[in-house]
């Protein structure tokens, strides 16, 4: 069941990174990723399958339901850049369009 309420920014980033750190299999602390790190880099090692797996699991996790055009036209780099899209996306109520 989708929530009603829209997951703030900074929930949004705490789920980011909790997932991105479970995707590459680190066993650091979430909060001391920086919002700039690199989602495949030195620390984080994401793919594109694991990055699709790990959108469904943050629909899941915040209670929304992501555009399936989610990436068109973006570019994302790093954890923040992906928190923010994830955010903004999920503040759009569902079956409106961009």
């Amino acid at each position: 069941m989708l929530n009603p309420a829209r997951p703030t920014p900074e929930a949004v980033l705490t789920v980011v990174r909790t997932m991105v750190v479970r995707e590459s299999r680190l066993s650091i602390d979430p909060e001391t990723v920086a919002a700039q790190e690199p989602l495949n880099g030195g620390l984080l090692r994401m793919t594109s399958l694991g990055l699709l797996g790990m959108l469904i699991r943050l629909e899941e996790a915040l209670g929304v339901l992501l555009p399936d055009d989610l990436f068109a036209g973006r570019q994302v780099h790093t954890v923040g850049d992906l928190a923010e899209l994830i955010a903004s996306a999920a503040q759009v109520p569902n079956g409106s369009s961009s």
